[in-house]
């Protein structure tokens, strides 16, 4: 079984050697795992695992073949977990009662009242229209249904009407050496090129040697710095939410980007920009970067891609505290504005299709924010957006 998980480690292509596959048996040997699923798991990932962008592939591996090992003992009862027990409070209505239902009306109108609501609610409350609960209509709290409210408690989108979110919500990184569905987006992103030879000559040129060692009479070898794509990108990545079902093209995207530009800083955000941005998603909440670092760091001649959808609640783009997951001192439009003053050259790539745009007010906003250079992200899309930065 052992060497099948050694195996099935090298077929998801994590880069782990025999060395450590025999420093994992010694391991064993030495007793360090105490016939502990759990041990065994964390030793076998400690040992192997080199790169935290590994963790989620070492997880599948390891969930596939040692799958069903810790059978539950005879006699033994488990309580119904309860998530379970929530899903049965979850309201679901038709289209009919949903028409039925009325927003509070507006952005202060809804933290006024919630303010409210949390200084007078004493205990827990289901299936109402006015407390902060679970399964009802009210504008506060988690798996039930309104217009416009606050979503507190509860996992993932149920119907994207949220807007702001009171749970600490965790995403993960975009793995960068994912293979290339089709390497067109590849070809789409060269035509943003700009080759320049820096540095420390290491290539031949060849018709330089050959032209100086005809007129010397002796070899003269010439060489020159390697020939580079001296274009400067900036990278800024919505990650997490409604974002979450386009993972797949993103990856794809994020490891061609890698591939083809060397001058490439990378940022995570979400929804919206606003006065910080990460690197770690893991660790978006304890390690961020202020944004005008950044702004402060990067050159104006650095071209800026956005990657998102565009979908949240307009308050998140024109209001202070607008954000789902902070309150944030200035509304995300003047962070827009801020950053598209410096940078001359920026587009957004939308991951939607372009003919569902108008069926979100929030899109159309940021679409005038990026005065119209927002593009699908199709190769088609993707090519014109390499177009407009080329300008």
């Amino acid at each position: 079984m052992f060497i099948d998980f050694f195996f099935k480690l090298k077929e998801a292509r994590l880069p782990v050697s025999l060395r450590e596959y025999l420093t994992l048996i010694e391991a064993m040997d030495c007793g360090l795992a105490d016939y502990d699923i759990d041990h065994f798991y964390y030793l076998s990932r400690t040992i192997l695992v080199k790169d935290e962008t590994n963790l989620d592939k070492f997880d599948l591996v390891f969930g596939e073949v040692f799958k069903g090992l810790e059978p539950t003992p005879q006699g033994e009862t488990h309580e119904i977990p309860e998530e379970w027990l929530r899903k049965l409070a979850e309201k679901f209505l038709t289209e009919e009662e949903k028409r039925e239902i009325e927003a509070l009306g507006g952005w202060e109108k809804l933290m006024e009242t919630l303010k409210k609501r949390l200084a007078e609610q004493k205990k827990r409350h289901q299936g109402g229209s006015k407390w902060i609960g679970t399964g009802g209509t009210s504008p506060f709290g988690a798996y039930g249904y309104n217009p416009e409210g606050v979503r507190i408690g509860q996992d993932e989108n149920r119907h994207n009407r949220a807007v702001k979110v009171w749970d600490k919500r965790e995403y993960k990184n975009l793995d960068d050496s994912v293979e290339i569905g089709t390497r067109n987006i590849k070809v789409a992103l060269r035509r943003l090129r700009k080759f320049a030879r820096q540095g420390t000559p290491t290539e031949l040129d060849l018709p330089d040697t050959i032209s100086s060692t005809a007129k010397k009479g002796w070899l003269d070898v010439k060489m020159v710095p390697e020939r580079h794509n001296s274009v400067k990108v900036l990278l800024f990545l919505d990650s997490g939410g409604s974002m979450n079902p386009h993972v797949k093209v993103m990856e794809e995207l994020f490891s061609a980007a890698r591939t083809e530009f060397k001058h490439l800083e990378y940022f995570y955000f979400h929804n919206c920009l606003y006065e910080k941005v990460w690197k770690d998603n893991s660790r978006r909440h304890s390690d961020v970067i202020p944004t005008w670092d950044v702004l402060h760091t990067y050159a104006s001649d650095y071209k800026v891609v956005f990657v998102g959808d565009a979908s949240m609640s307009p308050y998140e783009i024109v209001y202070p505290g607008g954000s789902v997951e902070h309150w944030n001192e200035e509304a995300g439009a003047l962070w827009m504005e801020r950053l598209l003053d410096i940078y001359a050259h920026a587009v957004w790539l939308n991951p939607v299709p372009e003919k569902w745009w108008t069926n979100t007010q929030s899109v159309g906003m940021m679409r005038q924010l990026m005065k119209n250079r927002m593009f699908p992200l199709t190769l088609e899309g993707l090519d014109n957006a390499m177009r407009e930065l080329s300008r």
